[in-house]
């Protein structure tokens, strides 16, 4: 299933802007590394923003508490960095067009 992850970082009070930049790059190089392999179908930072969207495919919910969790974010000690994750199932949009003829008749 694939699954719309978004996440907004954000620099705590007192933390260097180059150490916040660095915990940052790290996550950057296994974010491109899980692209190249195929866990993650695309990433974007969303311009002038902090918040990085990613499509993901994944099994089950359990996979998502795994991925959270493996992220260098959280094995750096950083996870507070990223104060907001949502995660939304998506779906296709031809399916949902077939849906919409049913939908339609009512």
């Amino acid at each position: 299933m694939l699954v719309m992850m978004t996440a907004d970082l954000e620099k705590p009070e007192g933390m260097a802007k180059g150490d916040f930049f660095e915990v940052w790059r790290q996550e950057s190089v296994a974010a491109i590394e899980a692209v190249k392999a195929g866990a993650i179908k695309s990433i974007y930072k969303v311009a002038g923003e902090y918040q990085i969207i990613a499509i993901v495919e994944v099994d089950s919910g359990d996979q998502i508490d795994h991925i959270v969790h493996n992220l260098p974010i959280w094995k750096l000690g950083y996870g507070h960095i990223v104060p907001k994750i949502t995660w939304k199932p998506l779906r296709s949009y031809e399916n949902w067009a077939e849906d919409l003829k049913e939908l339609a008749k009512s």
